[in-house]
């Protein structure tokens, strides 16, 4: 069950991490929370505004060093730092069977097994240990941090824009119902870990596989099935 961190829509851009560093004299950059599927030479990227090739991708995984046409030097590397690097949807590599792109969860319903309605998708949010969903609920109260592991998701259909989750793992259900609704009010905390949503450098941006019980690596978060 892979999930990898995206921007909502169809056709939406993904995030593939922002410009960091700059590493030399010729214009490369390290790039921070890299989505490393993505960086690839010869890929058009979506930069402050303008497009631009990658003209070189070398260093690790983890920690990516990117040179894109048209940056040349130092400086022109550093005044582009902290800038976002965005990767057309349709460029993407093909993800294996359930898996998907954050995008293409964005704005899913979130339901217990039960169909009580927790909320919607919000955003995929980093935690130390795996990444969560961020599920806004219908009552417009704390959003609800649904961990992608296996024993939280017990579904996701895209095509349906729905994710069944499992409320006794994620501690819903004593929760009370709310009032002439039968739905499961979102309790806003990660069971178990205590994690606030991220802070906005990683963008519900985002996408790497991972295993769904282990951190994610940087391209897409595992899921329900970057």
């Amino acid at each position: 069950m892979t999930l990898a961190p995206g921007e909502q829509g169809t056709a939406a851009r993904i995030s593939a991490g922002r410009v960091g560093r700059p590493h030399g004299l010729d214009g490369s950059f390290y790039v921070t929370h890299p989505r490393a599927r993505l960086l690839r030479v010869g890929v058009p990227v979506h930069v402050a505004g303008q497009s631009a090739r990658i003209v070189r991708c070398d260093g690790t995984e983890q920690r990516p060093i990117v040179r894109l046409e048209g940056v040349e030097g130092r400086e022109a590397a550093e005044a582009l730092r902290g800038v976002e690097l965005l990767i057309e949807g349709a460029r993407a590599p093909a993800l294996g069977p359930d898996e998907w792109w954050a995008h293409e969860l964005e704005g899913a319903t979130v339901h217990g097994g039960g169909g009580q309605l927790l909320g919607t998708v919000a955003r995929l949010v980093e935690l130390p240990s795996c990444e969560a969903l961020e599920v806004r609920p219908p009552d417009g109260g704390q959003p609800l941090l649904v961990p992608m592991v296996k024993d939280a998701i017990l579904g996701v259909s895209a095509a349906d824009r729905r994710i069944e989750v499992d409320v006794e793992f994620l501690g819903l259900a004593d929760a009370p119902t709310a009032p002439g609704t039968g739905e499961q009010p979102g309790t806003g905390e990660q069971p178990g870990t205590g994690e606030q949503p991220g802070t906005g450098e990683q963008p519900g941006t985002g996408e790497q596989p991972g295993t769904g019980e282990q951190p994610a690596p940087h391209d897409a978060g595992r899921g329900a099935g970057g």
